[in-house]
């Protein structure tokens, strides 16, 4: 069995050891113009060189949870593509979001400000049921942030293309649900796949429908937000602010107006990294299943795109 590593931005050598460590019987390289054709491809973000050369494939293996950038490309056509599940991600993306809601509902910011002043300052409790949180896409990812708001006790929304029941949360789901789930949310949650239809979905008119000073956080990606569109909102006091860890042009350009914005909270891409020695262990285990004819989970249907 051949593997082969095609990841940019990625050191090889460290996932090379891992992988031949999880499956010693497999011949498995880093990829490089001209090489054998190999049965599985371990990749993030391939030139579209590579998935030419490399039409024989069975699976790509992506090693992060976002597939869109490769869905873009043109794929082997008998390849399947397979994502992680989860591989230490879900509880890092929990960490991530109940750090941003807890951060603005406490209102640290303006904690943090004042004592930069020297002032010793003190503000009004609030009472969280009037900060709703919506969770939009509920997949692994956002089943996971939905649960963990729930243990603060934040009441609790979730949106999905099809229903979907999470104890102690409100679900809603379709276009039906949409506009019911919005309104009943302060703060919203961007946990979506990006796909054709949830491009720009992050708009003036969506986050126009939340409640009177909602904040916005978005975790999935870039491309999902209006740029303009939130900074009118933030400019006009609709919404009270935002956290942002994607972006449409990686990394932020300098003079990004969300750079110097006061009410927004710039991370770089930092929600939920890829942890190594986890996703090594189940891509070889998916590998090895995929080899004896069993079924897999994690396999992106190139239609609605996850």
């Amino acid at each position: 069995m051949n593997i082969t590593f095609c990841c940019t931005d990625t050191k090889a050598e460290p996932w090379l050891q891992g992988l031949r460590a999880a499956l010693p019987d497999a011949t498995i390289d880093v990829w490089q113009p001209g090489a054998p054709q190999a049965d599985h491809a371990v990749v993030w973000a391939p030139p579209q060189q590579f998935l030419d050369e490399q039409s024989g494939l069975k699976a790509l293996f992506n090693i992060g949870a976002g597939v869109d950038a490769l869905l873009r490309l043109r794929l082997p056509p008998g390849a399947m593509v397979v994502r992680l599940d989860d591989a230490g991600m879900s509880v890092q993306m929990a960490e991530y979001v109940c750090h941003a809601v807890i951060r603005h509902f406490r209102e640290f910011d303006g904690y943090e400000a004042d004592v930069r002043e020297g002032k010793w300052s003190y503000r009004k409790p609030r009472d969280r049921r009037d900060f709703p949180v919506g969770v939009m896409g509920l997949g692994v990812l956002g089943e996971r942030v939905a649960k963990a708001l729930r243990v603060f006790e934040f009441p609790v929304h979730g949106w999905s293309r099809s229903p979907k029941a999470i104890e102690g949360v409100s679900t809603h789901s379709g276009e039906v649900g949409f506009d019911t789930f919005l309104s009943n949310s302060r703060v919203l949650v961007n946990l979506l796949p990006l796909t054709s239809g949830t491009r720009d979905i992050l708009n003036r008119k969506t986050l126009g429908r939340l409640q009177p000073g909602g904040y916005l956080i978005n975790v999935a990606r870039g491309s999902h937000l209006v740029e303009d569109d939130l900074l009118a909102l933030l400019d006009s006091g609709h919404l009270a602010g935002a956290t942002l860890d994607v972006f449409r042009t990686e990394p932020l350009p300098a003079g990004h107006p969300f750079w110097q914005h006061p009410k927004i909270t710039v991370t770089p891409h930092t929600s939920a990294r890829t942890l190594r020695d986890e996703s090594i262990a189940q891509i070889a285990g998916k590998i090895r299943a995929l080899e004896a004819g069993q079924p897999i989970a994690g396999v992106v249907d190139p239609v609605r795109g996850y």
